[in-house]
């Protein structure tokens, strides 16, 4: 495989987040605190190495935040958009569980929008492409449920395992290599954290 690295960006906070909404297809903004987020990002940005693969999603969410980390002309990539929730669209993690007790988007996916199946195959094309580009370190801008599937898929580990990642917008993270094997380098960096102090709560 042609890659090396893989950074991974959350889009900076939205109201939808802050409040633990689940947002896929709902084209929502960056909050005050979202684009303050993502400035951060730029400090990091401004002393990394070269990236020759850009990506954002789509979303309004993501692709602010890339531009506001200093990437202009990020490729928009629809392989990464939010992972889509179906019927829970807009409904918290409480809600849902109301109905189904036991839910995890990681293990029963969105009803009417997307399966865990669905989102791997994602995953993997997405790599495969990068792969076939010949890319050696690219950097994306997207969603947290969409990026934690895709860091257990390089890692090779089972989907499930994405419940035990924890992801903060506006965070940054590193998927890489430990010799051959595939290997997590960084995860949940959040520079705005340090620029602008902690977040209440």
């Amino acid at each position: 495989m042609s890659i090396e690295s893989i950074t991974l960006v959350r889009h900076g906070a939205t109201e939808w987040a802050d409040s633990g909404k689940h947002t896929s297809v709902t084209d929502v903004a960056l909050t005050a605190e979202g684009r303050r987020d993502a400035l951060a990002l730029w400090n990091h940005f401004v002393e990394q190495g070269h990236f020759d693969g850009i990506y954002s999603s789509p979303m309004l969410r993501a692709h602010h935040t890339a531009i506001l980390a200093g990437f202009a002309v990020p490729e928009l990539h629809r392989g990464l958009c939010e992972w889509r929730y179906g019927r829970y669209e807009g409904m918290t993690t409480a809600e849902i569980r109301r109905e189904n007790p036991k839910w995890s988007v990681f293990r029963c996916g969105g009803p009417g929008g997307e399966s865990p199946e669905a989102v791997s195959s994602r995953c993997e094309e997405l790599l495969k492409e990068w792969d076939e580009k010949g890319h050696r370190h690219v950097l994306c801008f997207a969603h947290g449920h969409i990026l934690r599937a895709l860091a257990v898929h390089w890692l090779g580990l089972d989907l499930r395992f994405a419940d035990h990642l924890h992801l903060d917008p506006g965070s940054i993270s590193r998927l890489g290599w430990e010799h051959e094997v595939p290997a997590l380098h960084l995860w949940n960096y959040c520079p705005q954290r340090s620029v602008f102090g902690p977040r209440p709560g």
